[in-house]
């Protein structure tokens, strides 16, 4: 995501409210660290607090979809000093998808990790468009070094899909502790949960 400057919507800040708003990032923080995958309010509890707190039902998607897409927000990490590509080659297929993790660009800063999912669109009627799963990537370490990941986006036509993913800092030479773990991102458009779920070992 593009981040412009940012600017304070008013200038004014009632310093009564200091300690309240901190306890509030108290509670985000820990709310993070009590669940990785925390999902979306159902629309009863969305209700049961519009009444108890008197609280608008738009207002309280807007704050839980901010805290669902935090990651969104990060700062946006840039490639910088090509290095060189690796090729990994290694593969995962559910139902009618072939996932195909192709290879690794490794930057100075950072490596961008490079996916392809492909299905059968032979029977697909013509200007039909079929919604790919959006996957998240999550690096696992054994060296337990803790890696920032960001989506870079895709494209594609047709049964084919291309997908990069912007992993920060840089993986090591020594890919054998690497451990990369695909799984079905909490999106609109994932509202079905099938549990597609994958790993992919580096190295040799």
């Amino acid at each position: 995501m593009w981040h412009g400057p940012y600017e304070r919507p008013t200038a004014h800040y009632d310093e009564q409210l200091k300690e309240i708003d901190e306890e509030l990032c108290v509670l985000i923080n820990k709310r993070k660290e009590l669940s990785k995958n925390p999902g979306f309010p159902t629309d009863e509890l969305i209700y049961e607090w519009v009444n108890q707190y008197a609280f608008q039902a738009e207002f309280l998607h807007a704050l839980f979809r901010c805290l669902l897409e935090e990651e969104h927000y990060q700062p946006i990490i840039e490639p910088k000093g090509f290095i060189k590509n690796i090729p990994v080659l290694k593969s995962f297929e559910k139902d009618d998808v072939f996932f195909l993790v192709t290879f690794l660009r490794q930057f100075e800063n950072a490596t961008v990790v490079n996916v392809t999912m492909d299905r059968d669109s032979s029977g697909d009627l013509p200007g039909e468009f079929m919604h790919h799963p959006f996957l998240e990537l999550e690096i696992i370490d054994e060296s337990g070094t803790k890696y920032t990941v960001q989506n870079n986006g895709g494209g594609g036509s047709g049964g084919h899909t291309a997908l990069a993913y912007v992993v920060s800092p840089t993986l090591p030479e020594d890919l054998g502790n690497i451990q990369l773990v695909f799984k079905k991102e909490s999106t609109y458009f994932n509202k079905d949960d099938d549990g597609l779920e994958f790993s992919v070992k580096l190295g040799h």
